[in-house]
């Protein structure tokens, strides 16, 4: 719901960061499968969930408070700024890679070397993106064709949250850089601060409490963004007050101009992740713009409908990840009688948590909607019909993300792109067309299941092929690539940020 990136950022690799040493310190060749796998998954899902309760508590805020006109504003916003962190996120789990290198190797120089010209290159970029969207707000929000009782709200808050960018952009590839340095301590800290500022300014300026004048959805927006400029300060004066190896002096502030042969290497890591993130975001933005035609109320209930729908990518996620970086481990290893139960384990898991997870959200329905929606019964029924329809499609997408967890371990990234792009834009989209004549609105919500049961159905024929297998890599793909990238395969679903 915000961009909250930094302190998500961190709270995420805070528990990814102690679960990668675990898995660096554990043989994950050896012993038993099913238990070392879901001890491995814990971490990441313990993290999403404590980061997507924070959005959600943003999204009380927003939809109990200001009505379902300002819920329905940032959802078109959400999905807009998702796009934008998506383009630089593909460079920051590049960048973290090579940082995590290049400290194994003790060649600090070429560590700065990596986070200056990440951070140098998210810099320029994010100003560049505050500067283009704080013009372009406008036209992003009528080719969305965002209801018009929610556009002026829409464009306060996304002006705002533009010109927020370059602080968060910067404070997601500092924490990123951090971790691969293998620091969780210091992303914790900030997390914490941000949160905490983020919690408190938020009912502050949006209500007006005290001698603050009441902001409304403006108020959201500048609380978000007070965070993440207090976050960015706050964490380079503490990168420096400690003297921490990746710290910049000197001659090595030149390193802030990006290098060309890092570039390259960024370029080269980052952009497949990059590209399918892109893809990912594109469809949310087709999606939100197809979810406006529909008008204000629709529009309304799918961003309520999206706070929850992040809760059922969790399982999809954590254990996507798992099954990525174990299964990387074994390749490595050369391992393969254990990669078929590896799989199998993930899919199991998969299986019965988000199942569960599904039942339960469909059985108590109306409260969990009316945290977001109050006691706007039409919204809470469309909203409702929303959950029925598409719920169930997640199962078929935590699936698919098993799959391409393993597939990636092994460093193919092509084969799960050219999926994406074809569900997510021929088989989703075709399916709409032809059935919105006869369904109406509901071959929106049934386009999820069409798609994600499509993406399954191929993902396990080229995994059964095994062709995949074939693959050979120059070098074993790193554990945090295989963590970052899961972010690459997820529904926008109600974040602003590319995590989970």
């Amino acid at each position: 719901m915000r961009p909250w990136s930094a302190s998500l950022s961190s709270l995420r690799g805070e528990m990814q960061t102690m679960a990668t040493r675990e898995s660096d310190s554990k043989d994950l060749t050896q012993g038993a499968i099913g238990s070392t796998l879901l001890l491995f998954a814990m971490p990441t899902l313990a993290s999403n969930i404590l980061q997507s309760l924070n959005g959600s508590i943003n999204a009380i805020w927003v939809g109990r408070f200001l009505g379902a006109q300002a819920l329905a504003a940032t959802a078109n916003a959400n999905i807009i700024m998702f796009l934008m962190f998506s383009v630089v996120f593909g460079f920051g789990m590049a960048s973290t890679v090579v940082v995590a290198q290049s400290v194994g190797a003790k060649d600090i120089d070429a560590a700065r070397r990596a986070f200056g010209t990440a951070v140098g290159f998210c810099s320029m970029l994010g100003l560049g993106v505050a500067l283009a969207g704080w013009i372009g707000a406008p036209a992003l929000l009528r080719l969305l064709a965002t209801p018009q009782e929610a556009f002026d709200l829409a464009l306060v808050y996304l002006r705002v949250i533009f010109f927020a960018m370059p602080a968060t952009l910067l404070v997601v590839m500092i924490m990123m850089g951090l971790r691969g340095a293998g620091d969780a301590r210091t992303p914790l800290i900030f997390m914490i601060v941000s949160v905490a500022i983020d919690l408190v300014l938020n009912p502050v300026l949006i209500l007006g409490l005290g001698p603050v004048p009441a902001f409304g959805i403006a108020g959201s927006a500048a609380a978000t963004a007070a965070a993440g400029f207090i976050s960015l300060i706050g964490v380079v004066a503490f990168i420096y007050t400690k003297d921490m190896p990746l710290r910049l002096r000197g001659a090595e502030l030149r390193y802030l101009w990006p290098a060309a042969d890092q570039m390259r290497v960024l370029l080269g890591k980052g952009l497949p992740v990059g590209l399918q993130m892109i893809v990912m975001s594109l469809s949310g933005l087709v999606m939100i713009g197809l979810v406006n035609r529909e008008g204000l109320l629709v529009t309304a209930a799918y961003g309520a409908a999206q706070q929850i729908w992040t809760y059922l990518q969790m399982p999809a996620m954590a254990m996507g990840a798992a099954v990525s970086a174990m299964a990387a481990q074994n390749i490595g290893a050369a391992r393969w009688d254990r990669i078929s139960r590896i799989t199998g384990y993930g899919l199991g898991y998969l299986l019965a948590v988000t199942s569960a997870m599904v039942v339960v959200i469909l059985l108590f329905h109306e409260p969990l909607l009316a945290l977001f929606l109050g006691d706007n019964q039409a919204a809470i029924a469309a909203a409702w019909t929303m959950q029925l329809l598409a719920s169930w499609s997640f199962i078929f997408f935590g699936c698919t993300m098993i799959l391409f967890g393993v597939m990636r371990a092994n460093g193919v990234v092509v084969a799960p792109l050219l999926i994406l792009i074809f569900t997510l834009f021929a088989v989703r989209l075709g399916f709409y067309h032809l059935a919105y004549p006869v369904l109406d609105a509901n071959a929106l919500w049934l386009s999820f299941p069409v798609g994600s049961l499509t993406a399954l159905l191929l993902a396990a024929a080229v995994y059964l092929h095994g062709g995949w297998r074939k693959a050979k890599l120059m070098a074993p793909v790193h554990t945090e690539q295989c963590r970052e990238s899961v972010n690459s395969e997820v529904e926008p679903a109600g974040r602003i940020t590319p995590v989970g």
